[in-house]
């Protein structure tokens, strides 16, 4: 399922209060979608690092009550009133210890002598067995208590996620040109692309750094191969007419004719298009092919809505409405 859908299915277990396990590979998003759905529902979110946890963590430490009787003392950390989601990320990665003390608090919503507030759901993450991260393979009682979402990432809704996030247009624009390097998993290798591996990579480009130093840095976060195809992409992006360039003459600027150059321009045109510039824009667009004057239209959209509301925008919707009705 892509990020949309995982979404729309969390908040309808978390109503429901059934529990949830997502699974997917490393650095895909996973506990993104659970910030983001409980920032939309309005509710607190718990995170909890279950592999960083020992089994007293979770059921608190015995001490003596007033009637002479043993009492466990509740950890912080698990709520006691109001709405949230109780998050326990990397459960799988967990020792099975910590694993088996899940079962009650997950089933029964009770640990011991707590019980998880009504207004709280219980959502849990983590990789797959055949991820060869650290795992504890979860045992059949604990995998039967959950409702279980595999999650998979998809190019078109994280580039639309990238620009809310203000990841690098050079960045979003080489996913669009090879989308098979958004998440690459390799587990024998230190570096491979992910989406959070991109992220960085984005922050990265923001220092700008030193040209000789720019190459390593991108494959101690990517790993070699992206960082090679990225590095010549890169050198296209770099070349390309200045925006300045377009907007001064849009009917005459250079049109590149290889993809990647395409990507590019009109992925930058989005990046830098507002409500005073999107009609010298669109007269470039007109001269690019569709596919890529559509990107570029919906890429600047929903970065600045605004140009919606411009002529240039009106003409150029009525001149292509065969692709985006």
């Amino acid at each position: 399922m892509k990020a949309s859908l995982v979404s729309n299915a969390l908040r309808v277990l978390v109503s429901a209060r059934q529990p949830v396990f997502i699974w997917g590979g490393p650095g895909i998003g996973k506990s993104d979608v659970v910030r983001q759905v409980a920032q939309s529902l309005q509710v607190q979110l718990n995170d909890i690092r279950a592999l960083l946890l020992d089994p007293v963590d979770l059921r608190g430490l015995p001490f003596l009550g007033d009637d002479r009787t043993s009492k466990w003392a509740t950890p912080e950390f698990l709520p006691r009133d109001g709405k949230g989601i109780l998050f326990l990320d990397e459960l799988n990665s967990a020792a099975a210890m910590v694993q088996a003390s899940c079962y009650q608090l997950v089933l029964d919503r009770k640990l011991g002598d707590y019980t998880l507030p009504e207004g709280w759901a219980i959502v849990a993450a983590g990789n797959r067995d055949t991820d060869r991260g650290v795992t504890t393979r979860m045992p059949t009682p604990l995998r039967n208590r959950f409702t279980h979402l595999n999650f998979e990432v998809d190019v078109q809704e994280w580039c639309e996620w990238a620009i809310q996030a203000q990841i690098r247009p050079e960045i979003i624009a080489f996913i669009r040109f090879k989308p098979e390097l958004l998440s690459a998993f390799d587990r024998d290798a230190n570096a491979f692309p992910s989406p959070r591996s991109w992220q960085f990579v984005s922050k990265i480009l923001d220092s700008a750094p030193a040209q000789e130093i720019e190459h390593e840095l991108f494959a101690g976060t990517i790993g070699d191969g992206a960082a090679t195809e990225l590095s010549g992409f890169l050198q296209t992006f770099r070349n390309l007419p200045s925006i300045d360039a377009i907007l001064l003459n849009p009917q005459q600027a250079d049109v590149p004719q290889n993809a990647a150059a395409q990507y590019a321009v009109a992925t930058a045109l989005a990046h830098y298009a507002s409500d005073t510039n999107f009609d010298r824009i669109c007269i470039y667009l007109e001269r690019m092919p569709t596919e890529f004057s559509v990107l570029s239209v919906r890429d600047a959209s929903l970065r600045q809505p605004s140009v919606c509301h411009t002529a240039g925008y009106t003409k150029w919707a009525i001149a292509n409405h065969h692709v985006i009705s």
